[in-house]
């Protein structure tokens, strides 16, 4: 297991970054968003052969206190507001047992060699509900079908800032589901919705099954690991991006963590 480190990321925000603060001043956070992910190594396509093959575990945890919530203001929209009697309040850091931290991306950054995967044919939802989008952080393979589900008897526009793939701004009426699909991976793209500032959700695109995003537990596990060199890579909307160099044996079960510190300054 190699040395994890913190990457600023801060020139990967750029343009972004002041787009979204003046067009967003809901409880969405300036994240640093990973750089483009790497290209399939060259060569001839490879094939797993399942008796090299890995279980790789990991687990993220926060070292520390997690920020307070912040109250979201929904005055704006009265239909969101009856929705929500009681006043509202987001957390952009959730924790569970052990200091496990949630909606923390996982995932392969460079060291997988040429090898194809299928997209899975079941659709990835994005729900809209309560004049929120769930889950924050969802994830999905290139030429996977991303659902996007008005739950909620108003309309909502879903509105992806993408820098790879092409961009969308699609009107959603109460109770419809519209489809989209990316066509390259690309990573912690920002869906906002022009109608009701506050919402926001990011999607990561891959072109391989070895990702994931944890839950309150903060625990994670890929299996089928093809043997290799990998740097792994996780990424946290307030934080930012942690790393390390882990090297995988053949029929193996080894494991990883990552380990972010509440009082780092957000990202």
């Amino acid at each position: 297991m190699g040395t994890c480190r913190l990457a600023s990321g801060l020139a990967l925000v750029g343009i972004y970054v002041l787009f979204v603060v003046s067009c967003n001043p809901g409880p969405i956070v300036d994240t640093p968003r990973p750089g483009s992910p790497g290209k399939a190594a060259a060569g001839p396509e490879l094939t797993l052969d399942p008796s090299t093959t890995s279980t790789l575990s990991g687990t993220v945890t926060l070292d520390g206190t997690p920020p307070p919530p912040r109250l979201i203001n929904m005055s704006a929209d009265p239909a969101c507001q009856q929705m929500h009697p009681k006043p509202l309040s987001y957390a952009d850091v959730v924790t569970g047992p052990n200091e496990g931290l949630a909606d923390v991306a996982i995932y392969i950054r460079s060291g997988l060699g040429n090898y194809h995967f299928e997209a899975p044919a079941d659709a990835v939802r994005l729900n809209q509900q309560g004049c929120l989008y769930s889950p924050v952080v969802l994830a999905l393979m290139v030429g996977q079908r991303l659902e996007l589900h008005n739950s909620d008897t108003t309309y909502h526009n879903v509105h992806s800032i993408s820098r790879i793939d092409a961009s969308w701004n699609e009107t959603d009426p109460p109770g419809v589901s519209v489809f989209k699909v990316f066509a390259q991976p690309e990573f912690a793209i920002p869906i906002v919705c022009n109608v009701h500032p506050w919402m926001h959700s990011y999607v990561f695109v891959f072109d391989n099954p070895y990702f994931a995003v944890t839950d309150a537990s903060g625990k994670f596990a890929w299996r089928n690991l093809p043997p290799g060199t990998y740097k792994i890579e996780a990424w946290h909307q307030r934080y930012g991006m942690l790393d390390q160099s882990l090297t995988v044996a053949p029929n193996t079960s080894p494991s990883i963590s990552f380990v972010y510190h509440a009082d780092s300054a957000p990202h």
